[in-house]
């Protein structure tokens, strides 16, 4: 049972770090026309550090491991990071945030490259599920088995 513990718990990481990713992309389109914020300036796009880490085991199946398994990874955020692009002028010199020369400094966020990610997050969160699904349907499998 520990093996398929470590499967859910490995799918289970990937599945958090994957929503996270997508928020954080959602939040870049929401904030695609934002022109100022508390820090000052345009919005910055941001974007997640993943890294990966070994797999943590409760205390109970640390002490009855028979051996330990360090070839097991999770995945886990660590960071969520701003964009140091340079924001886009627009030329609107009625705008409220406009400088002396008339231009307003937009995000420099490319919606189609959001999209793109938004996909490819979908993707891997649904990958996950998929394995989480796999990992269930053993585990019950193997419990029929036994009786």
């Amino acid at each position: 049972m520990a093996d398929f513990m470590s499967g859910f718990r490995v799918s289970s990481s990937g599945m958090k770090a994957q929503s996270m990713r997508m928020n954080t992309i959602s939040s870049n389109i929401a904030n695609i026309n934002t022109t100022r914020t508390p820090e000052g300036g345009p919005y910055r796009r941001k974007d997640v550090v993943f890294e990966s880490m070994p797999e943590v085991k409760n205390f109970g199946e640390i002490l009855s491991a028979n051996s330990p398994r360090s070839n097991i990874q999770r995945v886990q955020v660590t960071d969520i990071v701003s964009d140091r692009k340079a924001p886009l002028l627009k030329y609107e010199p009625d705008h409220p945030d406009a400088n002396e020369d008339g231009y307003v400094a937009y995000p420099n966020i490319n919606m189609m490259e959001e999209m793109t990610n938004m996909i490819q997050a979908t993707r891997a969160y649904e990958a996950n599920v998929s394995s989480l699904q796999a990992t269930k349907d053993m585990a019950l499998s193997a419990l029929e088995l036994g009786r």
